[in-house]
């Protein structure tokens, strides 16, 4: 991306780590690193042999979009058409309206719990929440994951009752309160649309809306070939199948919620090319104790220890470090301590290696 009088990002990266290369190369450069004034301080004063400081370098990349109406907009839609949808389906006798009358009732419940977790997650960190409140929003993934899956047991279980004892069906009104659902659900995923491959909580709102567009959809097309064929068994069996596509949709939704819930790292970081790209900094030889966690279904934070023999390279080293990692791999939040090698400075033992699962 080509700003006004200014390098591209690549191109910028380059040049710093071209002036890091000749700042911690001591062939290159005879002179003393660059020390931080907490340096100045440490254990042996500024020609200190070894460096244990905590270096922290955070990135300011976009934060996570504001989908506060779309979930305004949806609640209230959902609310409307599940009072309506309820009442047509009691006087049409329609199993299959008073099911995705339900399940849209059980997507409701998803979309406040979602939206919540969007307000908490906006809030500022604080004492007591240092990270905020991002990892509201992974809760609410897997709340919504559970959700839907509680509201696909109820459906299959009405829809095998209604199989066991078919019941006349008032097809026509079935078929334009489910069509009025395929408009609304559709309308309503379409606004989560936008955020559904960078936020999982979001994903997890627009999963709830598809599903429940494709539920109306199957209603329109059980109502149709009831009024072609009369076949009320219909009703109930398009109900099953719609419970199959909905698990499948869910399951990748539960899937990475529940990982990101017990601080997994985030699906398409992968941590090896981490490793390497910090590897690959000048001055740096080894890195160890690297660790990779979410704090909201959008953020990522890392801590890892970079052993630079020639000490503590300066502030210009982390801010690359981080704009890498940001760029690259979508972490802003790193933690980054410098050591020397010289001995070992950790609290607890470090992990020097990962082993892959």
């Amino acid at each position: 991306i080509f700003g006004r009088g200014r390098r591209p990002f690549k191109a910028r990266i380059r040049a710093r780590r071209y002036r890091l290369a000749t700042m911690t190369n001591p062939t290159s450069n005879p002179a003393r690193p660059a020390q931080s004034r907490n340096d100045e301080h440490a254990p042996g004063g500024p020609n200190g042999q070894r460096h244990d400081h905590h270096h922290h370098s955070h990135g300011h990349g976009h934060g996570p979009a504001d989908f506060g109406r779309a979930f305004a907009i949806g609640t209230a839609l959902n609310l409307i058409f599940v009072a309506v949808e309820a009442a047509y389906g009691f006087y049409a006798n329609s199993m299959a309206l008073l099911a995705d009358a339900g399940h849209n009732l059980s997507d409701v419940a998803g979309l406040i719990v979602a939206w919540s977790a969007a307000v908490l997650a906006r809030r500022p960190p604080s004492t007591s929440f240092t990270y905020g409140l991002g990892t509201a929003s992974i809760l609410a993934a897997l709340i919504n994951a559970v959700l839907l899956f509680i509201a696909v047991a109820a459906l299959v279980w009405a829809a095998i009752e209604r199989i066991i004892t078919p019941q006349h069906v008032d097809a026509h009104i079935v078929f334009w309160v489910a069509a009025v659902g395929i408009v609304i659900n559709a309308a309503t995923a379409m606004l989560f649309y936008s955020g559904i491959k960078h936020d999982l909580n979001v994903r997890g709102a627009f999963l709830h809306m598809a599903a429940d567009a494709a539920v109306s959809l199957g209603v329109v097309i059980t109502a149709l070939a009831m009024m072609a064929w009369g076949y009320t068994w219909l009703d109930p069996a398009v109900s099953l199948a719609i419970a199959a596509v909905i698990v499948w949709a869910t399951w990748g939704l539960f899937r990475d919620s529940v990982r990101l819930s017990v601080h997994g790292v985030p699906p398409g970081i992968d941590v090896d090319q981490v490793r390497r790209a910090l590897a690959n900094m000048p001055g740096v030889v080894s890195v160890h104790d690297l660790h990779i966690w979410p704090i909201s279904t959008t953020q990522t934070a890392l801590s890892a220890h970079l052993v630079m023999p020639a000490g503590h390279p300066g502030d210009d080293f982390l801010r690359i470090a981080n704009e890498t990692l940001n760029h690259d791999f979508s972490i802003a939040h790193a933690t980054l301590q410098i050591e020397q090698g010289d001995g070992e400075v950790c609290a607890v033992q470090c992990d020097h290696g990962l082993r892959h699962p």
